[in-house]
């Protein structure tokens, strides 16, 4: 049977109320009494689409990861349309990962509640591994692409590069959780900043030829 426009909202609505009880009391306070409610529907409502904690738990880390998603694809596009060279436009997408607003800290907080289940739940942690390859993988593109304009040298291995850019933004989401107002001063977003801008410069070392070229013709 076809989803329904109604079906996909009430998905959506339970998907919310799970996030909304992570980021206000963890994981512990997920359950499908406490999600009817914040939801504002029966417990027989959500039994219907969802039987158990991990089944919630899951569609909350897909909805949370589309939406992330989403955003780093519009921060491409837009690089892309302003003829942005391929590092600014990781640098913007890698930016969206991090925990800057409170948007991303609940965000953060899904992610992080489903990582720690994954550990005891092979379904979930198969879930959690593909993601954080998709992440790679993208990295490891953007990376291609870089060398293909010049930005990157032509003897580079994309895949040791992407790791390494892929636990840069996993950590420092982390350290910009835990320390949301800055360090010593300098505010949350400017540290990172400087951390991503660093970390591309060993990796984005050259000009894109590709945007000299057009501004040449």
């Amino acid at each position: 049977m076809p989803r329904t426009a109604d079906h996909e909202e009430r998905r959506r609505q339970i998907a919310v109320a799970v996030c909304e009880l992570i980021a206000g009391n963890g994981l512990d306070a997920v359950t499908v009494a406490r999600t009817a409610s914040t939801a504002g529907m029966s417990v027989g409502l959500v039994q219907h689409y969802f039987r158990t904690k991990d089944e919630m738990l899951l569609h909350a880390f897909n909805e949370v990861s589309a939406a992330i998603r989403r955003r780093a694809d519009e921060r491409i596009r837009a690089g892309i349309e302003h003829r942005r060279p391929v590092s600014y436009v990781l640098t913007e997408a890698m930016t969206e990962f991090l925990p800057l607003d409170d948007t991303r800290r609940t965000e953060f907080r899904v992610t992080r509640a489903f990582a720690g289940r994954a550990l005891d739940a092979p379904a979930l942690a198969k879930v959690d591994i593909e993601t954080a390859r998709r992440l790679r993988e993208d990295i490891a593109r953007a990376v291609h692409n870089g060398k293909e304009c010049g930005e990157v040298e032509a003897d580079l291995d994309p895949w040791p590069a992407a790791v390494r850019l892929a636990a840069v933004t996993e950590g420092l989401a982390m350290q910009v959780y835990r320390d949301p107002a800055g360090v010593n001063g300098v505010s949350a977003a400017e540290l990172a900043a400087s951390v991503i801008e660093a970390e591309l410069a060993a990796v984005f070392t050259g000009e894109c030829r590709q945007y000299a070229r057009a501004a040449d013709e």
